[in-house]
C-alpha cells in the first residue's frame, strides 16, 4: 500500500550511495540533493564517511530510524537489509532500484517474494525493484534524466519501464508538456500501475491534483482494479491515456469457438480502456501528443478550422481530420468574405483559411477573432505557423500566447520549424505552453481523443432465472454442455431460440419432423465444427430426405444423434462470450454465419454491458448499413438483437462458469431475433 513515508518522507536513507555520479547510487542521491529535500538525508556505504557531502553510516545498525529506503546494492544483499530496516529501524518505505530479481531468473525472484512479505509484514510499501525511482514535488528519487521542472499544471506518469518514462520525457519537455509526478514501478513486485492510479484516485483533490495522467503498462495484473479507478478519476474530471504493448498475435491462444478465436488479451484491454474512458495509444510520440491535446479544452464538437501561412500542412492536416470523423467545414458568407478583406490579396478563408508566407502576426489575430466571433459552428481553431528562416517571429508566437488566454474556442498550436525558429519556440514554451510539432500526428491525436466515450459501470439491467442457471451450471461437468442443457440455458436467459429436437434413433424421426414442421434443418449432434464434416443441411422438405440425412450424419465421427430445427430466413447475425483470464467475460457481437470468419466485423465489450454500449457497439460494425436494412433487404430489429445481448452478459453474471458461448447464428428480421444455433462450454 502505498504510504506517507512513500510519498512525503520525513527522512530518506540511500543504500549503497556513491560519489561516481555515474552510477544509479551516485546519481540518485545527487538528484535528491539538488530538488533540495527538506528532511533528514542519509547514506550506508561501508567505505565512506560522507558522500556528496551526506554523513555516511558502515552498517544499518548505526543508522537512526528512516521513513524510506532506497537500496543501490545487488540484489543477493537486499532482503537483508530490507528485513533489518523495517524490524529495527521503522523504515516503511522502498525504493529498490537494483536488478537481479524476477526479471531474470527463478533465484531472483525468491529474493523478491522475500523483500515483498517483509515489507508487507509492516504494512509498508515498496517501488520496484529494477525500477528507476519516482519523482515528486516532496523529494527526487530517480537515477536518471531529465529531470523535469514539476508542476501540479502537468500530468501525472506511471510507467513500468523506466527506459520509456525517460525517452517519453526527453521528448516532452521540448514541446511543452509538464509533468506533476513520475512513477516508475519496474517489477512491480508489490506495488503496479494499477496500485498508484488507484492512489491517485482515492486521495485526488482537485483544487491541487493535476488532471492529466499518463500510463505505460506492459502487462494488466489487475484490470479491475484499473477499470475501478480509471473510470472514477475520468468521472472526476480527470483524462487518461495509456499505451499497453505487447498485443502481438503471437501471444494469442488457439480457441475451439468463433468467439474464443476472436476474443484475444488484446481485444480485452481494448474493451477495458474503451469502457473506463482511457485513450489507448501505440507509441511513445502517439502518447505525447494525446497528453498534450489533454492540456487544452476539451472539444466540444468536431467542426475545426485551420488557420495556416503553408498550404500543405493544412491539406495533410485537412486530410487527417477526415479520416479520422472530424470536419473541416468550408465558410462562406458576408463574415467570411469581411475577414477576406482584412487579409493580403490572394488569402483564402473557406478554410483552411490560408493568410499567406507574407502574413502578419496582426492578421494572425484578426482571423482567430473572427473564428470566436463571428462563426459560431466552429469548435476549435489549430494555427499552422513556421518560418523559412528570413526574420524572427516572436510577434507571432507572443501573439499566440494572449489569444490562447481569452479565445473561447481550443487553440491548437503546430509549430513545425524547430531549427529556424528554436529561439522563438523556446520563449513560447517558457510561457507554460505546450505545442505540436506535427499537424498529422495532432489531427490523428484530436480524433481519437474526441471519440474516446466517456467510462460507463453498467448494472445488470435484465433479469434472468437465476435458480434454473446455477442448477444446469452446478449439475453439469467441464466441457460443451448437451444441446438439452444448452436450450435449458437460453431459455432461462430470455433469449429467443428456434424450436429444437434431438433425435438418436430413427424411429423417432418422423415423429420429431412433424412436431417441428419442414421445411427444417438437420444438424449432426456432437462434432464442435458442424458445417466442416458436412453436419448441416437446410430446406428439407420430406420425410425420406429427412431419413437419409439422418443416416448419413449417423456415419460421421463423434455424432451422437441428429439436432432437427424449422426452416428460418434472416440476416445472419452473431453474439458470445469468452471469459479472458484476469479481465472476466467479454462479449462479442456482429455479422454471423460465413460473415464472422471471413470479415471478422465484430465488437468487443467487456462485461457487464449496458443497452447504451451495445447500441454504440452497434455502430461501429462495418457491417452496420447490412443491420439496418439496404438495397431493399429487410433490416434488423436492432432492440432485439441489443437486447439478445444484454442478455448474455446477465447469464454469465448468473454463471461465471461459461468459458465460451457462441449463438452463431442468430437470425435477424424485424419481427424477431432467434439464436438457430448454440455451444456453451464450462470451465468450473
Amino acid at each position: 500500500m502505498i504510504n506517507k513515508q512513500l510519498t512525503h518522507p520525513q527522512s530518506i536513507v540511500v543504500v549503497g550511495a556513491s560519489n561516481d555520479i555515474q552510477k544509479p547510487g551516485g546519481k540518485i542521491l545527487k538528484n535528491i540533493l539538488d530538488g533540495k529535500f527538506s528532511g533528514e538525508l542519509y547514506v550506508i556505504n561501508p567505505k565512506e564517511d560522507t558522500v556528496q557531502g551526506v554523513r555516511s553510516f558502515k552498517s544499518p545498525d548505526l543508522l537512526p530510524e528512516v521513513d524510506m529506503a532506497i537500496i543501490a546494492i545487488a540484489a543477493r544483499h537486499t532482503p537483508e537489509v530490507v528485513e533489518y530496516l523495517t524490524e529495527h529501524k521503522n523504515t516503511r518505505a522502498f525504493i529498490i532500484l537494483s536488478a537481479g530479481f524476477s526479471e531474470e531468473s527463478h533465484e531472483g525472484k525468491k529474493l523478491e517474494d522475500r523483500i515483498v512479505s517483509a515489507v508487507n509484514k509492516v504494512g509498508g510499501a515498496l517501488i520496484g525493484p529494477n525500477c528507476v525511482g519516482i519523482l515528486t514535488p516532496q523529494h527526487q528519487s530517480i537515477f536518471t534524466e531529465p529531470i523535469p521542472k514539476l508542476s501540479s499544471q502537468g500530468c501525472d506518469f506511471i510507467t513500468g519501464s523506466g527506459a520509456t518514462a525517460v525517452f517519453i520525457m526527453e521528448a516532452a519537455i521540448p514541446n511543452g508538456l509538464q509533468f506533476a509526478n513520475v512513477y516508475s514501478v519496474g517489477n512491480s513486485a508489490q506495488l503496479g500501475v494499477e496500485d498508484i492510479l488507484k492512489h491517485m484516485d482515492e486521495t485526488f483533490n482537485p483544487e491541487t491534483d493535476s488532471r492529466v495522467k499518463i500510463l505505460y503498462m506492459e502487462n494488466i495484473e489487475k484490470p479491475e482494479m484499473l477499470l475501478k479507478h480509471a473510470s472514477s478519476l475520468v468521472r472526476k474530471g480527470c483524462r487518461i491515456a495509456a499505451i499497453k504493448s505487447g498485443t502481438s498475435d503471437a501471444g494469442s491462444r488457439a480457441a475451439s469457438s468463433h468467439t474464443g478465436a476472436l476474443a484475444s488479451p488484446d481485444a480485452a484491454v481494448d474493451a477495458l480502456f474503451k469502457k473506463a474512458g482511457i485513450v489507448r495509444c501505440y507509441g511513445r510520440q502517439d502518447l505525447i501528443s494525446v497528453a498534450s491535446v489533454f492540456m487544452f479544452p476539451e472539444l466540444k464538437g468536431k467542426n475545426v478550422a485551420i488557420i495556416t501561412h503553408a498550404g500543405g500542412p493544412a491539406v495533410m492536416l485537412t486530410d487527417t481530420l477526415s479520416n479520422g470523423g472530424l470536419a473541416v467545414p468550408a465558410l462562406s458568407g458576408e463574415k467570411a468574405e469581411a475577414l477576406k478583406e482584412k487579409l493580403f490579396p490572394g488569402s483564402s478563408v473557406s478554410n483552411p483559411i490560408d493568410f499567406l508566407a507574407t502574413g502578419t502576426a496582426e492578421q494572425l489575430g484578426i482571423i482567430i477573432d473572427a473564428v470566436n466571433n463571428d462563426f459560431d459552428d466552429i469548435d476549435a481553431m489549430v494555427v499552422i505557423f513556421g518560418t523559412p528562416g528570413l526574420f524572427p517571429i516572436f510577434d507571432v508566437y507572443d501573439l499566440l500566447h494572449e489569444k490562447m488566454k481569452t479565445s473561447s474556442k481550443p487553440i491548437f498550436p503546430v509549430l513545425p520549424s524547430g531549427i529556424t525558429a528554436a529561439e522563438e519556440i523556446a520563449a513560447f514554451v517558457d510561457q507554460e505552453r505546450v505545442f505540436f510539432p506535427d499537424e498529422v500526428v495532432l489531427g490523428k491525436a484530436l480524433s481519437r481523443v474526441y471519440y474516446t466515450p466517456k467510462p460507463v459501470n453498467p448494472s445488470i439491467e435484465i433479469h434472468v432465472d437465476t435458480k434454473t442457471i446455477r442448477q444446469i451450471v452446478d449439475s453439469s461437468d467441464n466441457g460443451y454442455l448437451a444441446p438439452t442443457f444448452v436450450q435449458q440455458l437460453l431459455d432461462a436467459a430470455g433469449i429467443a431460440r428456434a424450436k429444437e429436437l434431438v433425435v438418436t434413433e430413427s424411429d423417432r424421426l418422423v415423429a420429431a419432423a412433424e412436431e417441428v414442421g419442414f421445411p427444417l434443418v438437420m444438424k449432426v449432434v456432437g462434432p464442435v465444427h458442424k458445417s466442416d464434416v458436412g453436419g448441416v443441411t437446410l430446406n428439407i422438405r420430406s420425410t425420406e430426405k429427412a431419413m437419409m440425412e439422418m443416416d448419413r450424419m449417423m456415419q460421421i465421427p463423434e455424432a451422437t444423434g441428429v439436432l432437427l430445427q424449422p426452416m428460418l430466413t434472416g440476416l445472419e447475425l452473431f453474439a458470445g462470450v469468452k471469459k479472458e483470464d484476469k479481465f472476466g467475460h467479454m462479449i462479442l457481437f456482429g455479422l454471423g454465419g460465413i460473415f464472422i470468419e471471413v470479415l471478422k466485423d465484430v465488437v468487443n465489450l467487456l462485461a457487464p454491458v449496458s443497452a447504451d454500449e451495445v447500441k454504440d457497439g452497434l455502430k461501429e460494425l462495418k457491417a452496420y448499413k447490412m443491420i439496418q436494412g439496404t438495397r431493399g433487404m429487410e433490416g434488423v430489429n436492432e432492440a432485439l438483437f441489443v437486447d439478445t445481448v444484454c442478455r448474455l452478459s446477465a447469464l454469465v453474471s448468473a454463471a461465471p462458469e461459461i468459458s465460451e458461448l457462441d449463438l452463431n447464428p442468430l437470425l435477424g428480421r424485424q419481427a424477431a431475433v432467434v439464436a438457430v444455433d448454440a455451444r456453451i462450454k464450462i470451465e468450473k
